[in-house]
This record gives C-alpha cells, structure tokens and sequence, in this order.
C-alpha cells in the first residue's frame, strides 16, 4: 500500500494526504502511519515539497478527521450509529465495549486511542456520545497525542525517502515499540492505581 499511495500523493500532493488522512478518521481501512509515511517519502523524493509544511497539513487532517467522528458523536448522540459512514466500524457490539473503556479510564483513553489502529474512531465517537468531555478537553488530548505521532512518522518517510525497504522495516519495529510503551505505562497506571485505593480503603 506504500508505493500505492506514494504514487498517489506524487500527483495530488497535499491536498491529497489531507483528505486520505479525513478518511483514515473515519475508520477507513487505510494505515494511517503508512499514509504519513508517505506524505513524507514525496517530500524527500520531489524538491517542490516542503516536509514542515506536510507535517502541518497532515496535523490539520489527523485532527478535523478525528474531531468529525468526536463530534458525530457528540451531536447526534446513539443515533450515530445509523449514519452510512459510520456504521460500518461502529457496531452495537463494539460501542458496549468502547463505552466500558471510555467510562473506565476517561480522558486518558484518548490519548492512548491515538496510537490504536482500528479502535481510535469508535472510542473517538464513544467519547463524543457520552458528553462527558469538552470539544477542547478532546482537542487537547488527541492533538498532544498527534503532535508525538504525526511528526515522527511524516520526517520517517522523509529521511528514509530513497530507501523504503529500510523504511518499512523501521516503520515496523516502530509500532512495536510505540506499543511496548503504551503498554508499560497503562501496567504502570494500573499499579498505581491500585496502591492508591488501598491506601484510601486502609485510611
């Protein structure tokens, strides 16, 4: 799917990266780190492309793709589920579950959603229909997480740009990490968490 949208991109530049990065919001099957990994291979491959400019148009998309499904939710409330573009990630099995982790763990599951492929829309709009979190508490949260990913992902492909083997191989061991992180300090929160409550209960 690489090459796919790096030809892609080649063509319609920007303007491209940004809607295909809307869509990836919106749950389309479509990695959204290989979509910015490529908007930064066409910036390393064409001297007319200005990476800093990609990061902030891919910051721009990331963020109006992930705010439309928020505010879907927000808006229209349960009845999202109904709506064409939606349903299809957004079953009634997958929003019971969603609506467990947004009410267990609150604001932090959006940070967190960010590096989630595949569930980031549903708790995005699982968020939205609880209205239990602000426009700007959302925006703050999802846009700090974006502000790690985006960049590092756009300047990967760039750097990388003559050398996508090595490329994908770096995207590879990336996700891994990125994950093995988030997973120690959810473990870490987790213990804390508990240490705290015992406290209280013993107090």
């Amino acid at each position: 799917m690489l090459h796919e949208l790096i030809a892609f991109f080649t063509v319609y530049g920007y303007i491209a990266v940004f809607l295909v990065l809307i869509a990836c919001g919106f749950g389309i099957p479509i990695p959204e780190d290989i979509t910015l990994v490529a908007g930064g291979v066409i910036c390393g491959l064409a001297a007319s492309m200005d990476v800093h400019l990609m990061v902030v148009v891919s910051l721009l998309g990331v963020i109006v793709g992930d705010g439309t499904m928020f505010m879907l939710g927000k808006l229209l409330g349960p009845r999202v589920k109904n709506v064409p573009l939606v349903k299809n990630v957004f079953t009634e099995k997958r929003y019971q579950q969603m609506q467990e982790k947004v009410h267990k763990y609150g604001n932090r599951i959006l940070f967190v959603a960010r590096f989630l492929p595949g569930l980031r829309a549903p708790i995005f709009v699982t968020a939205g229909i609880s209205r239990r979190v602000s426009y700007w508490k959302f925006l703050v949260m999802d846009g700090g997480a974006a502000l790690i990913s985006v960049p590092l992902w756009v300047y990967a492909g760039y750097y990388f740009a003559h050398d996508l083997d090595d490329l994908l191989h770096w995207v590879k061991q990336s996700e891994t990490f990125i994950i093995s992180i988030l997973a120690i300090i959810f473990i870490i929160w987790l213990i804390v968490s508990v240490v705290k409550k015992n406290k209280t209960k013993s107090n």
